[in-house]
């Protein structure tokens, strides 16, 4: 069923387990997400880069939403990174459940003032927020301690953020990048735990690919209710080509697209039960469901 992302994360930071939200580029993979998702009992969430949106227009979006409406478990379909007040319209438009508004590339008053605007807007549709103060980096090499630092979230600055925008959800920089961790993982927890006892919403950590296990309990145990994951699952759904490509033997196309789907199902399943969503699905109620039944 087409779920609330507001219902998905608050639920899951009230009984300490955290909805995996995976980025999907084509039919693949929202089957995967979908699949994994049913097999154990688990809410997921289906999301959109905004360069995925602008090469799938409408019709990547009508996938994801019919599949999540189709699903037997809660998907919930979000906008991912959007700086564009059009693209977001598009997503609002189109029905989708969240948006995560991005505007940490900008100074703070100009990431305020955009999280601000687009937050209104999305509410007029009854739809969540999410957004991001600190700059997560896309790899770890060339920055010093000094320069992580002035990327990561402010615990203080966050209590003002969130009173002015409004926003839903926040997104925190803690030590996580996005892509491939190119040294050992190191996520400053005391900043988390700070930013958690500074304000009451739900908290995302983006770059949660190769996190390990004892970081991500960590991470839940200290409020975070989303984790983002792209890379894993996109390098599966490559080198399951990879594979099959090489190979002497002729496949059919819908084949190469079931192992693909199969490899990628493999790895979401792997962070579902990570996350502590599995069997959780019950616990999901969407206030879309009356709508839905009435079409």
């Amino acid at each position: 069923m087409l779920a609330s992302t507001r219902d998905l994360l608050e639920t899951a930071r009230r009984n300490v387990y955290a909805i995996g939200a995976f980025n999907v580029y084509n039919l693949e993979g929202v089957r995967a997400v979908v699949l994994a998702a049913e097999a154990l009992q688990s809410p997921a969430m289906l999301q959109i880069h905004p360069s995925s949106l602008k090469f799938g227009g409408t019709p990547l979006v009508a996938l994801c939403m019919e599949s999540a409406r189709e699903s037997t478990v809660p998907i919930a379909v979000h906008l991912d990174h959007s700086t564009s007040k059009s693209a977001i319209q598009q997503a609002l438009d189109a029905g989708m459940t969240s948006v995560m508004a991005d505007g940490s590339p900008l100074v703070y008053s100009e990431n305020l003032a955009f999280t601000k605007q687009m937050t209104e807007l999305a509410h007029s549709y009854g739809a969540a927020v999410e957004a991001e103060i600190g700059r997560i980096s896309g790899t770890e090499d060339g920055l010093s301690v000094e320069e992580k630092e002035a990327l990561m979230t402010d615990p203080d600055q966050a209590i003002e953020f969130v009173a002015a925008t409004k926003v839903d959800f926040l997104a925190v920089t803690i030590g996580n990048v996005h892509g491939e961790y190119k040294s050992e993982p190191r996520l400053d927890f005391p900043r988390l735990a700070q930013i958690r006892k500074n304000i009451d919403i739900p908290l995302v950590l983006h770059g949660a690919s190769g996190l390990p296990a004892s970081m991500i309990s960590k991470s839940i145990e200290l409020g975070v209710s989303k984790f983002n994951v792209n890379t894993e699952v996109r390098k599966a759904y490559v080198e399951s080509l990879k594979r099959d490509l090489s190979s002497t033997k002729s496949r059919d196309l819908v084949d190469l697209m079931s192992d693909a789907i199969k490899d990628m199902q493999a790895v979401i399943t792997e962070k579902l039960l990570l996350f502590g969503s599995a069997n959780k699905a019950h616990l999901h109620q969407s206030p879309y469901a009356e709508m839905l039944a009435l079409k």
